[in-house]
């Protein structure tokens, strides 16, 4: 494949924005080489500026359940679109995708839109430490919740220590009330509870962490969480922004039977259209202004464009049976995967979660935390994402990503992929 167009683009991006994208991943530097600049979508398949075309598992992270274009989410938005792009001001949409929502996640009550996830982590947190009138918060070393100040941070020297800001631009005091610890280790946050017991307003995590590759819940690590946020009045928040509609309806927290206090949506509730929101009980949404008095705006929270897509895609998954053969799907890929990496001897683990599934190199037979994905070969992983994209196959370019499966993928293209796979593990070995 040639990617003449691309680079001359990035060239010139790199110009006028820094580092020649909008948001670092999409730079390649976690793989090398130069970004790839697309032009559409259809289906299962993405089109560059070079005129390639590739079988998209990246689905522009996550949201794209139904495929691009999905003929009934682009009529809602070209038909809410022809009306106004904004208004500033309630619309019908807003309250018809709220009252979806509400009715599909038995977690969620009530819902406040915003326009990104990082908009919904940081106002549910904020509402968390509203509601209790506390400050200190745990998160866990390798979930990633968008690119708030609080949350951009790393453990301290030492398990009982504050977090520590993990990028410049983020003061100390900023993360002091932030205690890291280390996801699937129930222990830890145990001792953090018994250290800081009634100072802590909530705990946010990932219930599937997919922003460390693909990492499941070991058995009781949810449940434990619930017990000891309910013997210490602490907030359980789930940021369900990956997971949310992607293995089920009832996101995560349905499939593992754990009813969190709060829940952080995105991608799919917006079709591909930039939103976000959180939700929970009654009691707890109506400390958010202008019913109670944890202040939280946004000028373009709500947008009728975003809602419409959003409505148009969950009432499709809502009234199709899809789940079950997305996940069945994802399992053939997944097992076509692993038995070409057996067959050629390549150290590989795979995970999945319904419609999500990732790969790591390594000897390791078990991956429960953060460090597990940061031993691996990234190495390796760099030399098979590249072998990909000669055949066509678009995964994410990073070792630390997960691939997604909508409903436009198929036979002929699982087929294609599984045949990409083979060639690409063949020379790894």
């Amino acid at each position: 494949m040639q990617f003449e167009t691309s680079q001359h683009l990035y060239q010139d991006a790199k110009q006028f924005i820094p580092g020649g994208v909008n948001s670092p991943v999409r730079a390649f530097k976690a793989v090398g080489g130069t970004p790839i600049f697309f032009t559409h979508g259809q289906g299962a398949y993405i089109f560059d500026v070079d005129e390639n075309s590739y079988i998209d598992y990246v689905g522009s992270w996550g949201p794209l359940i139904l495929g691009h274009a999905n003929p009934d989410v682009v009529q809602a938005v070209q038909t809410y679109a022809s009306q106004g792009l904004s208004f500033g001001a309630p619309t019908a949409i807003e309250v018809d995708l709220a009252k979806l929502i509400v009715d599909i996640v038995p977690a969620v009550d009530m819902i406040r839109m915003v326009n990104s996830g990082t908009e919904a982590s940081m106002s549910a947190i904020r509402l968390a430490r509203g509601a209790t009138g506390r400050d200190k918060i745990i998160k866990f070393n390798g979930c990633y919740h968008g690119s708030c100040d609080g949350l951009l941070a790393s453990a301290g020297s030492g398990l009982l220590t504050l977090a520590i800001p993990s990028t410049p631009g983020v003061p100390k005091s900023y993360t002091e009330e932030t205690l890291i610890a280390e996801y699937n280790d129930l222990e830890q946050v145990k001792q953090l509870f018994q250290q800081y017991g009634k100072e802590i307003a909530a705990v946010v995590l990932e219930p599937v962490a997919a922003n460390m590759n693909l990492i499941l819940p070991q058995e009781g690590f949810l449940a434990g969480l619930r017990d000891l946020c309910d013997e210490f009045d602490t907030l359980l928040i789930f940021d369900e922004v990956m997971t949310g509609f992607r293995i089920g309806l009832s996101g995560a927290g349905g499939h593992y039977g754990i009813t969190p206090d709060l829940s952080i949506f995105g991608k799919i509730i917006g079709g591909g259209m930039p939103v976000g929101a959180y939700g929970g009980k009654v009691e707890l949404m109506n400390h958010i202004a202008p019913a109670g008095e944890v202040y939280q705006a946004g000028t373009l929270s709500g947008n009728p464009v975003a809602m419409a897509a959003g409505l148009a895609t969950l009432m499709q998954l809502q009234q199709n049976n899809y789940y079950h053969r997305l996940t069945e799907n994802t399992g053939i890929i997944v097992e076509g995967l692993r038995k070409a990496a057996q067959k050629h001897q390549v150290p590989l683990h795979i995970s999945q979660f319904g419609s999500m599934f990732g790969f790591v190199f390594t000897e390791a037979t078990e991956i429960t935390r953060f460090n597990d994905v940061k031993e691996s070969n990234i190495n390796q992983f760099k030399h098979f994402f590249h072998a990909l994209i000669q055949q066509g196959i678009y995964i994410p370019p990073s070792a630390f990503e997960v691939c997604f499966v909508s409903t436009c993928h198929c036979e002929t293209e699982i087929e294609k992929t599984l045949s990409a796979f083979e060639q690409a593990i063949k020379a790894l070995g």
